[in-house]
């Protein structure tokens, strides 16, 4: 029985495409034929899949150099990332302000990493799925009903996430800044894009939503200042307790313990207050941020000290002679 030959595809005569090409090769039509679904879709797609993981490798890398903290000379050295954003902690020197810079970097960086993977990723799926042949029309359009709802229902993790990234491109605060965010008073230990975590005085740890913070105290930014108010009795004589306050001062800020922290010289103020138990002396100091509390104490001792080898007698003491015991 003679074999019937069938008609080749007329794809054979195009010339430099796969089905020529597999033509030539196999002689078989079928193949022939398919070659665009069997060869080139999948070749296509598979190059679309390897050109998006070498795009995402190289942007992932990039960010990293730029996040990474140069350490070659000693210096405090600023991450290339954060260059174009303001610091507002331009005074803080050591490990602290480092750990600041490096976390800052780092949550930045892995902002951009998952923007960069979403936005690769999202092209190269939108490019095999053209390539399928499939209507993304429909597909679109139900992604963004879908989105709109998963935001409407996530609306606070959204918000928690946007606040936390405006903290960190604002530089507001850092790893151990001490704020006040009105649920909780701290020093900060972490800084994420939607916790924010404290520790307080008492050694409670805090952990706050950012989106929850609505407003934010830092003590540690650019300079504190140090309010000491020092009691007196009511019938003291305030020129010369002035006097001796402002000697006192200017003798406890060239202490070696002090200087260092002391950016301007204490100044007195005068009469703050006056009540029928004492008259209170306010006192300021120029100091570094975060050092306000430990100045204070010491300003206070000293003068309380210098106070009482004058001879000043504290305000309890007037009222209770036998030191409050009448029996």
């Amino acid at each position: 029985m003679d074999q019937l030959l069938s008609e080749p595809p007329s794809c054979i005569q195009e010339a430099g495409t796969w089905c020529q090409q597999i033509w030539q090769l196999t002689g078989n039509e079928w193949l022939a034929g398919s070659a665009n679904w069997l060869i080139a879709k999948p070749f296509t797609i598979l190059l679309i899949a390897v050109v998006a993981f070498v795009v995402r490798l190289v942007i992932r890398r990039l960010i990293d150099r730029m996040t990474r903290t140069p350490e070659d000379d000693g210096k405090d050295k600023v991450p290339a990332l954060l260059k174009p954003l303001k610091e507002k902690a331009p005074d803080l020197i050591g490990p602290g302000i480092l750990e600041r810079r490096r976390q800052r970097a780092r949550t930045i960086g892995s902002v951009l990493k998952s923007i960069t993977t979403v936005v690769v990723y999202t092209i190269a799926v939108v490019l095999i799925l053209g390539e399928l042949g499939i209507n993304l029309a429909p597909i679109i359009a139900s992604a963004g009903i879908v989105g709109v709802a998963v935001g409407f229902g996530a609306q606070n993790l959204v918000r928690d996430f946007l606040s936390g990234i405006f903290m960190m491109m604002e530089d507001q605060y850092g790893v151990g800044d001490v704020v006040d965010v009105g649920e909780a008073v701290g020093t900060v230990e972490a800084v994420g894009l939607r916790i924010t975590t404290l520790r307080d005085l008492n050694g409670t740890v805090w952990y706050v939503r950012n989106g929850e913070v609505l407003r934010v105290g830092n003590f540690s930014q650019g300079f504190a200042v140090g309010v000491v108010d020092i009691p007196v009795a009511y019938d003291a004589d305030l020129d010369r307790a002035t006097t001796l306050l402002k000697d006192v001062l200017a003798t406890s800020a060239e202490r070696e313990d002090l200087a260092p922290d002391i950016l301007e010289a204490p100044a007195v103020l005068g009469v703050e207050s006056v009540t029928p138990e004492a008259v209170l002396l306010r006192l300021t100091v120029k100091v570094r941020p975060g050092k306000q509390w430990a100045i204070q104490r010491a300003l206070r001792a000293d003068a309380m000290a210098a106070f009482e080898r004058a001879g000043f007698q504290p305000p309890l003491r007037r009222l209770f002679p036998n030191g409050g015991n009448n029996a």
